[in-house]
């Protein structure tokens, strides 16, 4: 089957990569003294600053993947955001291994992108909440990204003078 026109790819990465270009700034900007702060009360410790970092990331790692099938995050996270009990990672992960897990889910991304067929992008994608094909999962993906990178934008707005910048679209081509 042929490839996926090259501009379709093209903006889904520049949007995809935008994304994450603003996710990237809400943790580089993140103070030590707000890095462990929960966000919201009712959520107790699942809602630190670091953890909804990494639950961000963990699942833009897992659905660029399309399956959980065979799937594990690089070292040193786990599977645990995949208990249905919810469990907490081991330990506080830092901020510099979040960003390189950060460049890790980017690099992915691009090449994901990149590779997209139509065939690949109508492949149905089945999870335990529900199923749906490959390019709506990138773009539910995408939108997971912006919820809570603008939760964590918020947090930090409203406990710094952190005033973020809207990227209109990626200018990173290479994925890196």
């Amino acid at each position: 089957m042929p490839d996926m026109d090259a501009m379709w790819k093209e903006i889904l990465w520049r949007q995809f990569g935008a994304a994450l270009d603003m996710f990237e700034s809400v943790l580089r900007e993140c103070s030590p003294e707000a890095w462990g702060k929960r966000m919201w009360v009712q959520y107790a410790d699942f809602s630190e600053f670091w953890y909804v970092a990494h639950h961000t990331l963990f699942w833009v790692d897992l659905y660029l993947s399309g399956t959980d099938e065979g799937f594990h995050p690089p070292a040193p996270f786990t599977l645990g955001e995949l208990d249905p009990a919810g469990v907490l990672p081991p330990r506080q992960y830092s901020k510099d291994e979040l960003l390189a897990y950060l460049e890790h889910c980017r690099e992915k991304s691009r090449v994901t992108i990149d590779a997209l067929s139509d065939e690949r992008a109508r492949q149905v994608c089945k999870f335990p909440w529900g199923e749906l094909c490959f390019a709506e999962l990138l773009v539910d993906n995408l939108r997971h990204v912006q919820e809570h990178g603008a939760q964590l934008r918020m947090f930090l707005g409203q406990h710094s003078e952190f005033s973020p910048r809207w990227v209109a679209q990626s200018k990173r081509t290479d994925g890196g």
